[in-house]
């Protein structure tokens, strides 16, 4: 049996954890936790600890004779709340198998730390790997395309490098060396992605919601132009069919919206914390479409305000008519 290093030496064979096994992961990345940048956002991480919770997250609600299409989670801790969405949503075990190569993808296209809202939570970010692992991941990568700054310098300030490494995680830089083209549709044609985004087992999207001058918004489908290393042409053939073209060709098979804060103007770059507010909010679905759809509502704008969730929605990539979708709400 193969195994791979955990937080601070212990050892996790490729296989789904016993809860102690997963408890004790989760103590390990508590420590590292005050790392984060931000003393609000490390106290609502380690607080709240709930044995049945932990375990849910990864084997889902066993009360439940079907699970929502979307959850959507409203308090704090911010720990809890992801928890719960993903619990509630049929446990990562639904979307995670024993082995699988797991690649994580927030939006770190800035070098910001979580307080201003141009990049995903770290600790959304840090429990999303722990649940991975703990539902028997061989190894979970977390990685993006940065826009703003080198690499290795968004990845520290967006503070998510240190909660990746203290949850168990790698960070890995997107090597130039690893796109390559695939054909995604009529508009784009053959278009540089990120193979290992392709060839990966799971592919978990981690966006932060936020403002966009071009897109309106950008949340789940924009987040995944990380993907490639060639935006530029995304933007000069039509950038809402093109965020759609993409996504039909990455599929992600989980997609987890950071609402904890957004950014409410400015975007995507932020830099001023009054153009945040915070909405202690996490929406989980598979169908990314639906959960960018719905996270519309919480800057008081519908779907038609962002080109590309109709787009999307027009090439069978999910779905925007939330009124007949099975949608549960929790605060916790």
């Amino acid at each position: 049996m193969t195994s791979a290093s955990g937080p601070r030496g212990w050892t996790m064979a490729h296989e789904p954890l016993t809860r102690a096994d997963f408890l004790k992961i989760l103590a390990a990345g508590a420590g590292g936790i005050l790392f984060l940048p931000g003393a609000e956002d490390a106290l609502a991480a380690v607080t709240g600890a709930d044995d049945s919770l932990d375990e849910a997250a990864l084997a889902g609600d066993v009360e439940a004779t079907s699970y929502p299409y979307m959850t959507v989670v409203k308090g704090t801790p911010i720990a809890t709340n992801v928890r719960t969405a993903i619990a509630k949503l049929g446990g990562m075990r639904r979307f995670v198998s024993s082995g699988d190569d797991v690649i994580i993808k927030p939006n770190i296209g800035w070098a910001r730390g979580a307080k201003y809202a141009a990049t995903t939570n770290p600790t959304v970010v840090a429990t999303l790997v722990r649940l991975a692992l703990g539902a028997g991941a061989s190894r979970v990568r977390v990685m993006d395309h940065p826009v703003s700054a080198a690499p290795a310098t968004a990845y520290s300030a967006s503070g998510i490098k240190s909660a990746v490494a203290n949850a168990g995680g790698t960070m890995q830089v997107m090597s130039s060396t690893r796109y390559q083209n695939y054909y995604v549709g009529s508009l784009l044609g053959n278009h540089p992605l990120y193979r290992p985004m392709i060839t990966c087992d799971v592919l978990i999207n981690v966006p932060i919601a936020k403002v966009h001058g071009s897109t309106g918004l950008t949340l789940a489908g924009k987040n995944m132009m990380g993907a490639s290393n060639d935006r530029g042409t995304m933007h000069t053939r039509g950038l809402s069919k093109s965020i759609a073209e993409i996504n039909s060709k990455l599929r992600p098979n989980l997609t987890v919206i950071d609402a904890i804060r957004i950014l409410v103007a400015n975007g995507p770059s932020g830099g001023d914390v009054d153009d945040v507010r915070r909405k202690n909010t996490i929406i989980a679905s598979k169908d990314w479409v639906a959960a960018d759809a719905y996270a519309t509502r919480l800057f008081n704008r519908t779907p038609a305000y962002v080109p590309y969730i109709a787009a999307a929605r027009n090439m069978g990539l999910g779905r925007t008519d939330l009124s007949n979708l099975n949608i549960k709400k929790y605060s916790v």
